[in-house]
Protein backbone atom coordinates (compact mmCIF):
# COMPACT_ATOMS: atom_id res chain seq x y z
CA UNK A 1 0.00 0.00 0.00
CA UNK A 2 1.51 3.45 -0.81
CA UNK A 3 1.01 6.13 1.75
CA UNK A 4 1.58 9.81 1.88
CA UNK A 5 4.47 10.99 3.43
CA UNK A 6 4.23 14.20 5.77
CA UNK A 7 4.92 17.33 3.87
CA UNK A 8 8.04 19.46 4.94
CA UNK A 9 9.82 16.57 5.95
CA UNK A 10 13.68 16.18 6.47
CA UNK A 11 14.79 13.09 5.68
CA UNK A 12 16.08 11.07 8.69
CA UNK A 13 19.59 9.26 8.67
CA UNK A 14 17.69 5.63 8.39
CA UNK A 15 15.90 6.94 5.03
CA UNK A 16 12.48 6.03 6.55
CA UNK A 17 9.85 8.83 6.24
CA UNK A 18 7.07 9.33 8.53
CA UNK A 19 3.78 8.50 7.12
CA UNK A 20 -0.16 9.85 8.87
CA UNK A 21 -2.73 7.15 8.66
CA UNK A 22 -5.90 7.95 10.41
CA UNK A 23 -4.47 10.79 12.29
CA UNK A 24 -1.73 9.11 13.70
CA UNK A 25 1.98 9.66 12.76
CA UNK A 26 3.98 6.81 12.01
CA UNK A 27 8.03 6.61 11.48
CA UNK A 28 8.16 4.75 8.35
CA UNK A 29 5.69 3.08 5.65
CA UNK A 30 5.96 -0.44 7.31
CA UNK A 31 5.15 0.51 10.56
CA UNK A 32 2.09 2.18 9.12
CA UNK A 33 1.26 -1.18 6.85
CA UNK A 34 1.45 -3.40 10.54
CA UNK A 35 -1.06 -0.55 11.87
CA UNK A 36 -3.78 -1.34 9.55
CA UNK A 37 -2.83 -4.97 9.44
CA UNK A 38 -3.42 -5.23 13.02
CA UNK A 39 -6.86 -2.65 13.30
CA UNK A 40 -8.09 -5.79 10.47
CA UNK A 41 -6.98 -8.22 12.77
CA UNK A 42 -8.90 -6.64 15.84
CA UNK A 43 -11.75 -5.84 13.58
CA UNK A 44 -11.95 -9.66 12.69
CA UNK A 45 -11.60 -10.46 16.69
CA UNK A 46 -8.25 -11.88 16.36
CA UNK A 47 -6.68 -9.23 18.95
CA UNK A 48 -7.94 -6.59 20.82
CA UNK A 49 -6.87 -3.23 23.24
CA UNK A 50 -4.46 -2.24 20.38
CA UNK A 51 -2.22 0.55 21.63
CA UNK A 52 0.15 2.29 19.74
CA UNK A 53 3.41 4.07 21.14
CA UNK A 54 2.85 2.32 24.53
CA UNK A 55 5.56 3.71 27.09
CA UNK A 56 7.23 1.22 29.56
CA UNK A 57 9.41 1.87 32.36
CA UNK A 58 12.86 0.92 32.50
CA UNK A 59 14.76 3.16 34.72
CA UNK A 60 13.00 5.72 36.89
CA UNK A 61 14.43 9.15 37.40
CA UNK A 62 16.78 8.91 40.26
CA UNK A 63 19.88 11.42 42.49
CA UNK A 64 23.28 10.72 42.94
CA UNK A 65 26.18 12.91 43.69
CA UNK A 66 23.64 15.94 43.11
CA UNK A 67 23.42 15.11 39.96
CA UNK A 68 19.24 14.16 38.72
CA UNK A 69 19.21 11.40 35.91
CA UNK A 70 16.20 11.26 33.89
CA UNK A 71 14.01 8.28 33.79
CA UNK A 72 14.56 6.16 30.51
CA UNK A 73 11.20 4.60 28.69
CA UNK A 74 10.83 2.32 25.73
CA UNK A 75 8.10 3.00 23.70
CA UNK A 76 6.56 -0.41 22.10
CA UNK A 77 5.18 0.22 18.69
CA UNK A 78 2.09 -1.77 18.87
CA UNK A 79 0.74 -3.91 21.98
CA UNK A 80 -2.39 -5.97 22.20
CA UNK A 81 -3.73 -9.15 23.28
CA UNK A 82 -3.87 -12.16 21.05
CA UNK A 83 -7.07 -13.63 21.89
CA UNK A 84 -6.25 -16.99 20.61
CA UNK A 85 -3.00 -17.35 22.56
CA UNK A 86 -4.18 -15.45 25.73
CA UNK A 87 -1.27 -12.68 26.02
CA UNK A 88 -0.25 -9.82 25.74
CA UNK A 89 2.27 -9.04 22.72
CA UNK A 90 4.46 -5.81 22.55
CA UNK A 91 5.88 -5.44 18.95
CA UNK A 92 8.53 -3.47 17.39
CA UNK A 93 8.86 -2.44 13.59
CA UNK A 94 12.73 -2.38 13.10
CA UNK A 95 14.45 -1.03 10.16
CA UNK A 96 17.65 -0.42 12.11
CA UNK A 97 18.63 -2.12 15.22
CA UNK A 98 20.83 0.72 17.04
CA UNK A 99 23.04 -0.38 20.24
CA UNK A 100 20.57 2.15 22.29
CA UNK A 101 17.55 -0.68 21.17
CA UNK A 102 19.56 -3.17 21.60
CA UNK A 103 20.16 -1.93 25.49
CA UNK A 104 16.32 -1.12 26.08
CA UNK A 105 15.13 -4.23 25.06
CA UNK A 106 17.81 -6.08 27.60
CA UNK A 107 16.28 -4.12 30.15
CA UNK A 108 12.73 -4.59 29.22
CA UNK A 109 13.22 -8.48 28.99
CA UNK A 110 14.56 -8.23 32.53
CA UNK A 111 11.57 -5.47 33.95
CA UNK A 112 8.92 -7.52 32.69
CA UNK A 113 9.61 -10.99 32.27
CA UNK A 114 5.78 -11.99 31.52
CA UNK A 115 6.61 -9.72 28.23
CA UNK A 116 8.55 -10.47 25.11
CA UNK A 117 9.63 -7.78 22.72
CA UNK A 118 8.71 -9.40 18.53
CA UNK A 119 10.94 -7.26 15.96
CA UNK A 120 9.05 -7.50 12.91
Amino acid sequence: MRWPTLPNQKQNKYKNKKVSVNGKVFDSKKEANRYCELIKMQQAGLIKDLETQKKFLLLDTFRKNGKTYKQINYYADFVYFNIYEKKVVVEDVKGCRTEVYKIKKKLFEFIYPNLTIVEL
